[in-house]
């Protein structure tokens, strides 16, 4: 992908991947805390990129974009460059990079986790198949680099599915279950510390969707609710210094985590007391999946999809009923 949309590699119209709006756009934004205003630094009427992470040397983002991922410098005027994956083509919107900067960690449609260099190389896969998981959604890596977190989706012989958290070594191997509840989990990820596990799950309501945040101990203990609210609140991530938290927030009544929905980025404090709004913006889906705070813990990327308004009067075009 160039800096007008273009992409170069053969998958970027496969019809797997979600296709934005007549009119619409995606923003690659940098919210700045200490200005309180947020910053475009690249913009897309073609495809849609999703879930950045910051690089940690805080030189670049990383983006998924119609299964591949893609690299480009956090400030205006950035040509994101694709990240050679090898025979993973088909990369989901969740993916982590290690506290090292050597390595890219992703998950694949396929259903399983692969270790990539973050300059780009052939994928080995981490996860096999002796666990019984349908799906694995990465979201966490240690501060050690030693363990990845991921939600597992496991169905059963009626037809239902339960996605709990499981934990896997870098170096392959069993997952380990974390929780074993029949709600929901998602987004898991590690503290900066490593004391605890941060994600958002429906174990707290008793309304289908109804997502809210969550920590607990790396071992599943200790299983702390943050927030209790009329929101659906999703993707808990905690900046460097453990301080800040910033999270994705649903209108009252949403289900799951959907697209194109006008949704707020809301910051507070570790424990999500004092939350304040940061921003409200057209997204969801794609905007806040995996952590991306960057290093220095005073700016956060997200994705929006903004649509033409062509009345003037603030209501998205595919709003209209």
């Amino acid at each position: 992908m160039d800096g007008s949309g273009t992409a170069d590699s053969g998958t970027a119209r496969d019809p797997r991947w979600r296709r934005l709006l007549p009119g619409q756009r995606s923003r690659l934004m940098v919210f700045d805390l200490g200005t309180w205003s947020a910053e475009c630094v690249f913009e897309t009427a073609d495809f849609v990129i999703e879930a950045p992470n910051w690089t940690p040397d805080g030189a670049e983002l990383v983006v998924n974009c119609d299964g591949l991922l893609y690299r480009t410098a956090p400030r205006p005027g950035g040509q994101p460059q694709v990240i050679f994956t090898g025979s993973v083509t088909d990369a989901n919107n969740d993916h982590v990079i290690s506290p090292d900067g050597r390595s890219l960690y992703l998950s694949s449609q396929d259903g399983h986790l692969y270790r990539v260099p973050l300059t780009g190389g052939d994928a080995t896969r981490i996860t096999t198949g002796e666990d019984g998981l349908e799906a694995r959604y990465l979201h966490g890596i240690s501060p050690d680099g030693g363990t990845l977190v991921h939600i597992g989706v496991r169905g059963d012989a009626h037809g239902s599915t339960t996605s709990n958290i499981f934990a896997v070594s870098v170096e392959g191997g069993r997952t380990h279950r974390l929780t074993d509840s029949p709600h929901a989990h998602d987004g898991a990820e590690y503290s900066p510390d490593g004391r605890w596990l941060y994600f958002n799950s429906e174990r707290g309501s008793g309304r289908p969707g109804d997502s809210q945040l969550f920590r607990m101990r790396p071992d599943g203990t200790g299983m702390e609710q943050l927030t209790d609210d009329a929101r659906v609140n999703w993707f808990p991530h905690l900046s460097p210094d453990g301080s800040t938290l910033v999270y994705l927030s649903y209108p009252p009544g949403v289900q799951g985590h959907p697209a194109d929905e006008t949704v707020l980025l809301r910051v507070a404090d570790a424990t999500a007391r004092g939350a304040v709004d940061a921003v409200e913006l057209l997204g969801g889906q794609g905007t806040l999946n995996v952590n991306s705070w960057a290093p220095d813990g005073r700016r956060f990327a997200y994705v929006e999809y903004p649509v033409p308004d062509p009345a003037g009067d603030g209501v998205p075009a595919e709003r209209r009923r």
